[in-house]
């Protein structure tokens, strides 16, 4: 009998798609070590589009087991699927002591949790919330287990910290340059996009620094945005407007930078050595983006929703231009050492080894 995982996760306009596509990498790699998984999820709309098997960016279909629990974020699991499982992997932002004990007699790994409640569970995967960059060596030995300095303990809980667990899809790692990209002297293709939701409301925002830019002639670049939402406004020249682009992954390394938040195109763009101008969509958001800032792996120009456009205009203005080059080109070097693209295989042969190898 194959090995059982459930990822439950949760889709809405707070969190967007980005949970769900980080539980679509970690699938893929669970798949690959021999095991089988059921995407758990609960939501609005685009939950329901999942739910029904449906890849949420493309119209194939997906290629596990998918079980659509409602709207509610809280709905109890079928005991059938509890039974045939061992592991579950949590990615769903806000979570209790309760909601976790829930899921047991099951081992609980929690992704990502900046409170205490992942101390009911086994296993936490902390790429972001507790730092970003953490060395292999000094190395000791605890209980037989080789532990580092990114290997730490909450309670009953085991920490796994830093970006070597922050996860991409297959197609971002395929996409990843073997050698260092170059900065050009100035940011000629620049694409924006602030999750498939922009709950924020970051895309009309933007679209204002860089309508500003471009009419004051403070830069000749072209810029593609996507707003989901639409923009109240008729675009200005060398601006382009989308709901959303097919295949983004895929597009991406056309693109000299991105102007984006705190979600799964900020990971794919650092894997892939793309310059990142990076607006958080909240307060959790901001304090990940300060964390990659200080590695110098994106431009943090803070929440997005309270940065005055005067003093975002003026950051932008010289991060596109050529007093910008050597930032982009530290940015690009140290955002892929951060992110090599293997977070995803790594979360799932730790999620193995929890199930004890099952």
């Amino acid at each position: 009998m194959q090995p059982h995982l459930i990822i439950r996760v949760h889709a809405d306009l707070r969190l967007g798609l980005g949970h769900v596509a980080r539980a679509i990498a970690v699938e893929e790699a669970w798949r690959a070590l021999g095991g089988q998984a059921t995407l758990a999820i609960s939501g609005d709309d685009r939950a329901r589009r999942v739910g029904s098997g449906l890849h949420p960016f493309t119209d194939a279909s997906l290629p596990c087991e998918v079980l659509d629990l409602g709207t509610s974020s809280t709905p109890p699991l079928p005991k059938e699927l509890i039974a045939k499982s061992k592991v579950v992997l949590l990615d769903l932002w806000d979570l209790d002591h309760a909601q976790i004990e829930a899921f047991r007699p099951l081992k609980v790994a929690v992704m990502e949790d900046d409170g205490d409640a992942h101390e009911s569970a086994d296993l936490l995967f902390q790429p972001f919330l507790e730092g970003v960059a953490f060395p292999d060596h000094p190395m000791k030995l605890l209980n037989g287990r080789k532990v580092r300095p990114y290997d730490g303990q909450h309670g009953n809980c085991r920490i796994l910290r830093g970006t070597r667990f922050a996860v991409v899809g297959t197609a971002a790692l395929g996409l990843r340059p073997k050698r260092q990209p170059l900065q050009p002297l100035a940011v000629h293709r620049l694409l924006v996009t602030f999750g498939g939701s922009d709950g924020a409301g970051l895309a009309q925002r933007s679209f204002k620094v860089l309508e500003r830019l471009v009419n004051e002639d403070r830069w000749r670049g072209t810029c593609t945005i996507l707003a989901p939402m639409e923009i109240q406004a008729k675009a200005f020249a060398g601006c382009s407007i989308h709901k959303s682009l097919p295949n983004l992954t895929q597009l991406l390394p056309s693109y000299d930078a991105l102007w984006c938040s705190a979600g799964v195109t900020l990971t794919e763009a650092l894997c892939l050595g793309i310059p990142v101008a990076a607006w958080g969509q909240n307060e959790r958001q901001h304090r990940i983006l300060a964390d990659l800032a200080q590695a110098s792996a994106c431009f943090d120009l803070g929440v997005g929703s309270e940065a005055g456009l005067e003093i975002t205009t003026k950051a932008l203005e010289q991060w596109l231009g050529p007093e910008g080059q050597d930032s982009r080109n530290e940015q690009s070097r140290d955002g892929r050492s951060l992110v090599d693209g293997l977070g995803a295989s790594r979360i799932a042969q730790e999620l193995w080894a929890l199930g004890g190898g099952q």
